[in-house]
C-alpha cells in the first residue's frame, strides 16, 4: 500500500494502522459483507454468542458512527425500531433514526425521550427499549487508568440511560475497558439484570484494552 500523503507517511504510528488495516480478515470480511466498519463483527459475535437481538425490537445504538452496529441490526432484524446516536454524522440507513449530538446532554436526551416515548421524572408511564447497545468510547490520551476512569463514565451514563429506558426483560450491551468495571458499577448492573457477561469478542484486536458487558433480563 503506498501512501501518498506525505505527513501520514512521515509517522510510523500511521503507517503501522494503515498496514494493519491492510491485513486485517476482519477489514476484508466488512468490505465484502458490505458494513460500515469491522467493527459490525463485535455484535454479531455477541448476538451469535447470547441471542439479545430479534425481529420487532426497540434498540438504541449509542455511539454509533459510522453505524456498522445499527446497519446489522436493520439488516438482520428489519421489523426493529433502531434509535442511533453519536457525536459524528453517519450516512443515513434504511430503518434507523439518527441523532447527531453528545449523549451526554440534557438535549441528546431529550431527543430519545421524544422518540421513543419515555416517561419523564416523576411521570409514570411504561418503558418502551428492548435493547440498549452502547459502543461509546472516549478519546484516549495513552494514560491507562485517566483512559479507563473515562470509560466508566460514559458507561454509567448508558446504564443509567437504559435503567430508565428497558422494558422488564431488556438487554444492555456496552463497552469497557480491561480492568472491568468499578465493584459499585458492576454491583448496580448485577442488582438490576438476571445475568451479567464480560466478553472480548474474536473480533476484538488482541492488543486492544476494550471488552464488553452484556447484560441479560433487565429486572425492571
Amino acid at each position: 500500500m503506498k501512501i501518498l500523503n506525505k505527513k501520514i507517511a512521515a509517522k510510523k504510528s500511521s503507517v503501522a494502522w494503515l498496514q494493519r488495516q491492510a491485513h486485517d480478515p476482519y477489514v476484508a470480511r466488512a468490505a465484502r459483507d458490505g458494513y460500515r466498519a469491522r467493527a459490525a463483527y463485535k455484535l454479531i459475535e455477541m448476538d451469535e454468542k447470547f441471542h439479545f437481538l430479534k425481529n420487532g425490537q426497540v434498540v438504541v445504538d449509542l455511539g454509533a458512527a459510522p453505524g456498522s452496529w445499527s446497519q446489522y441490526i436493520a439488516r438482520t432484524y428489519p421489523k426493529s425500531k433502531i434509535f442511533a446516536m453519536d457525536l459524528l454524522e453517519i450516512k443515513p440507513i434504511v430503518g434507523v433514526d439518527f441523532y447527531q449530538g453528545d449523549f451526554t446532554t440534557d438535549e441528546a436526551l431529550e431527543w430519545l425521550v421524544e422518540k421513543l416515548n419515555l416517561p419523564r421524572d416523576g411521570d409514570a408511564g411504561e418503558r418502551t427499549v428492548d435493547v440498549v447497545v452502547s459502543d461509546m468510547a472516549p478519546n484516549t490520551v495513552g494514560h491507562k487508568k485517566t483512559d479507563h476512569l473515562r470509560q466508566m463514565v460514559l458507561l454509567e451514563y448508558a446504564l443509567d440511560f437504559a435503567l430508565r429506558a428497558l422494558k422488564p426483560g431488556g438487554t444492555f450491551v456496552a463497552k469497557s475497558f480491561t480492568g472491568g468495571t468499578t465493584n459499585e458499577l458492576l454491583k448496580q448492573i448485577k442488582d438490576n439484570f438476571e445475568s451479567v457477561h464480560h466478553i472480548k469478542p474474536p473480533s476484538s484486536r488482541k492488543d486492544s484494552v476494550e471488552m464488553f458487558i452484556v447484560a441479560l433480563g433487565f429486572r425492571g
